[in-house]
């Protein structure tokens, strides 16, 4: 018999039951798909198109195989897991989905949809590293706890939590799948932000393998002339802190530094339509760029 994951019984223990897992394949109702809206605090930012294509294409022969998982919310339903499953059957223009409706508080809606995609490996190593960071700074876990929930063990939890020091441009590759983990904690091994990211981008340019990667990592940290280099102090953690959660509450990248002795916090926009989606974020008013 299959040894049951560690993930499946923290599943069980946050919806009490092993025939509430995720994994249950029996629905217990079915909904309009039009009722279903999505959770803006899911962990998985993006899904490859090609994929949810051929998801579609599966769905639209054979329908849904697997429930959705959801939660009354208002007149309809929120998703907890299963969001590729709903944008797919969207995509296959179905008009209603199968359901497994739990009532799951607000504090574990979070921790499910991200051990479900944990489970499937659907989250890039940065999107699972902002996962672990809200799960510790939301239930004030410390890194032991939250291994204990995902069954990983703290150095594991440790590690990728480290991937969040790395440039905000260089996350950025990892999340394109232009770098992977075993790229990431190579380019940690340099102790620059400069450094990090200019082999990053070497490594994306020449298509580097990991370890092309850890070989060049040494001639990135700046070790030549740093006597006459003006010392780096490195950012407070209580700014790092405060970047990652500007992040994960504006979905966007954030940086606060010092430069100059001015502290500063930048926050990056690629289009007028989302500088008015950060303007009305953080001011909460209707802001029309337009008047």
């Amino acid at each position: 018999m299959a040894k049951k994951s560690g993930l499946g019984k923290g599943l069980e223990s946050l919806i009490g039951g092993a025939d509430a897992e995720i994994s249950a394949i029996v629905p217990e109702s079915t909904v309009p798909l039009s009722k279903i809206k999505v959770n803006k605090s899911q962990p998985r930012k993006s899904f490859d198109p090609d994929l949810l294509a051929e998801l579609a294409d599966s769905i639209s022969q054979n329908g849904i195989l697997q429930p959705i998982l959801v939660r009354k919310k208002g007149n309809g339903y929120e998703i907890v897991a299963g969001e590729r499953r709903y944008q797919a059957a969207k995509m296959a223009g179905l008009k209603e989905v199968p359901v497994n409706i739990k009532d799951i508080s607000d504090e574990d809606v979070f921790k499910l949809a991200l051990i479900e995609n944990l489970q499937r490996s659907d989250l890039s190593p940065i999107e699972e590293a902002r996962g672990y960071q809200k799960l510790l700074e939301d239930n004030d876990f410390t890194q032991e706890e939250l291994g204990k929930v995902l069954s990983k063990s703290r150095s594991a939890i440790a590690n990728t939590l480290r991937l969040l020091d790395l440039p905000t441009e260089v996350q950025e590759m990892m999340s394109e799948g232009k770098l992977t983990a075993g790229h990431a904690r190579a380019i940690l091994a340099v102790n620059s932000e400069e450094g990090r990211l200019k082999l990053a981008q070497k490594v994306v340019d020449e298509n580097l393998t990991v370890r092309q990667t850890e070989n060049l990592a040494p001639l990135f940290s700046g070790t030549n002339d740093a006597s006459d280099k003006p010392h780096r102090i490195p950012a407070p953690q209580s700014f790092k802190r405060a970047a990652r959660q500007l992040r994960l509450a504006l979905d966007t990248n954030v940086k606060v530094k010092t430069v100059r002795n001015k502290n500063k916090i930048e926050i990056e926009f690629k289009s007028e339509e989302e500088l008015l989606r950060l303007v009305n974020a953080l001011s909460d008013t209707g802001v029309d760029l337009g008047e």
